[in-house]
């Protein structure tokens, strides 16, 4: 009887710690955003750049933070140069792409 417990007792620990990554990848974070920047497969592009190909370091970008249109123009970016598919605007790499990008400035 004991060792049903502890048996059910490590099942909900395994099951706690390969749940915590899958929720850490459900909110946008800028880091995540450096990471798609850099990424040579975002919006399933169809080449190898990136957008750090046009843009290294963010270089140029400081001040595209306070573009009301930003997510349109990255999306311009991703079907021209990177060949690949637009995000949607509200997507968690989209999101995440944007407080990069913001972070920039600072």
């Amino acid at each position: 009887m004991k060792q049903r417990g502890s048996v059910a007792g490590m099942m909900l620990c395994l099951s706690v710690a390969v749940s915590v990554p899958v929720f850490a990848d459900k909110a946008p974070s800028s880091l995540q955003g450096k990471k798609l920047f850099n990424s040579s497969s975002l919006g399933g592009a169809a080449n190898t750049k990136t957008c750090n190909a046009c843009h290294p370091g963010g270089r140029g970008l400081e001040s595209a933070g306070g573009n009301p249109e930003l997510s349109k123009v990255i999306n311009t970016c991703i079907a021209g140069p990177l060949n690949g598919s637009k995000l949607e605007p509200n997507s968690i790499e989209m999101q995440s792409l944007l407080l990069y990008i913001k972070s920039l400035k600072q």
